[in-house]
């Protein structure tokens, strides 16, 4: 019979809960959060409400993600634990916590937004008219509907997978907050936007994954040691990305260090002086705690001890965090009021008309795309590292090809594509040829699927470690379906016509969501249609090279028939955005156009020409160990096959003669 799962500690809800309210509520206050407005005062009510709300939110994210971290990836199961459906029940009970705070902070936010309160006759009549419209308000429905989904999930518990894809929907579902804080009134908003997801995703699996430790540190008895030495690895990556990101965001929210001064400055250093007695914390952690939570399983008291003290501190950092949520940056007095056309539609100045050493000299860092890329290559290097000190070796081709294929990324995403591909069709057209083409092609080729499944280490425990995911993915009934050769080609195709001719590409480049969902979309489109041709990587049977070919020429002339349809068009496309932009250095949008559909008809010749002969050196190999391998099988039975084959031949000449 399945145990009913345990009650949460009140000393762990209050742990989190009471710091985050105290430091919430002052900074709040310092920052001038709960001085009356000056227009449309929703009341004192709505106004603490609106701080209350957004705790319970985040709070309730941080538990429900930690207790679907724990069950799915950390904790190990046996025949006689039930720490899964434990975990998944309490997953769905701090889901429906987060839920109802996601649902809270939607109507705080409006009465904040709109001056009124619920008790006023037109609130709510408002509020159904004008809640997705405004997007504060609509970012919390957004996440409320994907917060719903992973409590109808963990209802029900479904196992592992279930509690990995609960995981999963909850760091997307903590998206929507980056777009609705004050990071867009940065000096780089769109940096400042990135910066805050990671930090949102980063600290909320941190304190949720503790939170679950505590929690269930009496249920993973024996095994409390080896969940907290996992979740010792995750927290460091967590603290990685809280330091990068806090500095990146700091450094557009503050412009010089006397700025520190202001009420914005001291919520910061709340933060990162909580941040850094925190890594303290998490060091004494691995250097001694660990060890004896091995040796002996049941000392689980100190664990608990220290670990509620960096509750404390977490709870001081969400407080201070919600407080800046409530606080404009310094940076925000200094922007223009009425910013150029172009920096209102895409989000970045006007590079000016691109010069003839503007492929060298144009650059403007994207931080997102130039953080995976490096943690791309640090994992890679890694795992190679780890391979030779086991005595393996691996090819520094291969090293090579990721290092290069993840450069030409950055630069296609930071130099000049990436800066005149945002409001020029043209450079836009070299930088989609560029991730979904050139890129893969040298990807592909690393084969970082065959390198991890070599250098991770296998799990023995029923858990969902690094090896075990990827293995589950190459052997999914998903995979085997979008990874059909003529599948991936149609969604490297179709997908490509039907994002240039309908609203989409309007979105792409005016929304910074779009934006980056496009280029996810480019590279993945691309890699796996460059993978079911000449990838090595473990996954579905590879066809044979010959239809290979039939459908790499097929798909390429789709391609190039698509370019010279843009080529020869005299419709502008997203003519919402370019007709908008009136740029004075670029007369007819339209010539643009037809100069990026002939790069895209031109352009993807080379990839083409790179890809036919991968496949058809595969194809040469392949024969050729064919004909090894049956060489070697005449020589073993003494060319039996043959030997057979000829004495059926005499048999049908002899019959033939008896007739």
């Amino acid at each position: 019979m399945t145990p009913a799962p345990p009650t949460l500690d009140r000393r762990v809800s209050l742990a989190v809960l009471l710091p985050a309210l105290v430091v919430g509520v002052v900074g709040a206050g310092l920052s001038g959060a709960v001085v009356a407005y000056a227009v449309g005062d929703p009341g004192a009510v709505m106004r603490w409400s609106v701080i209350v709300t957004r705790i319970l939110r985040d709070v309730g994210a941080a538990m429900t993600i930690g207790f679907a971290l724990v069950g799915a990836f950390l904790a190990p199961e046996t025949t006689r634990t039930h720490r899964r459906a434990t975990a998944s029940r309490l997953a769905a009970a701090s889901g429906t916590l987060w839920l109802v705070g996601l649902l809270g902070s939607v109507v705080a936010d409006f009465a904040d937004v709109s001056g009124l309160t619920p008790n006023q006759p037109r609130f709510w009549s408002q509020f159904f008219g004008l809640s997705w419209e405004l997007g504060l308000t609509r970012m919390g429905i957004i996440s409320a509907f994907l917060v719903g989904i992973i409590v109808v999930i963990c209802s029900a518990p479904r196992g592992r997978t279930g509690l990995a894809w609960s995981v999963m929907l909850g760091w997307l579902a903590l998206l929507p907050q980056a777009l609705a804080g004050h990071a867009s009134v940065s000096r780089d908003h769109m940096s400042a936007i990135n910066g805050l997801a990671v930090h949102l995703i980063a600290v909320t699996t941190w304190v949720g994954g503790l939170l679950a430790l505590i929690v269930l540190r009496r249920q993973l008895q024996p095994h409390l040691g080896v969940t907290a030495t996992r979740f010792s690895t995750v927290a460091g990556w967590c603290y990685a990305a809280l330091a990068a990101s806090g500095v990146l965001i700091a450094w557009f929210g503050l412009s010089s260090p006397g700025e520190l001064a202001s009420a914005y400055g001291a919520l910061l250093l709340i933060k990162a002086g909580a941040l850094v007695l925190l890594g303290l914390a998490g060091w004494q952690h691995r250097r001694r705690m660990l060890d004896r939570l091995d040796a002996d399983s049941h000392d689980s008291g100190a664990f608990a001890r220290l670990a509620f003290g960096e509750l404390v501190l977490m709870g001081v950092a969400m407080g201070a965090a919600v407080a800046l949520s409530r606080t404009p940056p310094p940076a925000a007095e200094r922007l223009s009021p009425d910013p150029t056309t172009v920096y209102k539609l895409t989000g970045y100045p006007d590079p000016g008309p691109p010069g003839p050493d503007a492929w060298l000299t144009t650059w403007h860092t994207d931080w997102l795309w130039l953080a995976v890329a490096a943690v791309a290559v640090f994992v890679y290097v890694r795992w190679v590292v780890r391979l030779h000190r086991r005595g393996d070796r691996w090819p520094v081709w291969q090293l090579i090809c990721w290092v290069l294929g993840w450069a030409v990324f950055v630069y296609s995403m930071c130099g000049a594509p990436g800066v005149y591909g945002r409001i020029l069709f043209s450079w836009h057209m070299i930088m989609h040829m560029t991730i979904a083409m050139l890129v893969p092609l040298l990807l592909v080729p690393a084969a970082p699927i065959t390198l991890a499944l070599r250098a991770l280490p296998a799990r023995r425990d029923k858990t969902l470690g690094p090896r075990e995911f990827l293995l589950a993915l190459v052997h999914s009934r998903y995979l085997q379906v979008v990874a059909n050769p003529v599948v991936a080609a149609v969604i490297f195709f179709f997908s490509l016509a039907t994002f240039y001719f309908t609203p989409l590409f309007y979105y792409a480049l005016a929304t910074h969501t779009g934006h980056i969902l496009m280029t996810v979309h480019f590279l993945l489109s691309g890699y796996l249609f460059t993978w079911v041709l000449v990838g090595t990587d473990p996954g579905p049977r590879k066809w044979p090279p010959l239809i290979l070919l039939v459908i790499l020429f097929a798909t390429i002339s789709f391609h190039a028939f698509l370019g010279v349809i843009i080529t020869g068009s005299h419709t502008l496309l997203a003519p919402e955005f370019y007709t908008q932009l009136g740029l004075p250095w670029l007369p007819d949008p339209l010539a643009d156009q037809q100069k990026g559909g002939a790069i895209a008809w031109g352009v993807g010749e080379a990839p083409t020409l790179a890809l036919a002969l991968m496949v058809t050196v595969q194809w040469l190999r392949q024969d050729r160990r064919e004909t090894e391998r049956l060489d070697r099988q005449a020589e073993r039975d003494h060319d039996a096959e043959l030997t057979a084959y000829n004495e059926r031949l005499a048999r049908l000449a002899a019959r033939d003669r008896g007739q």
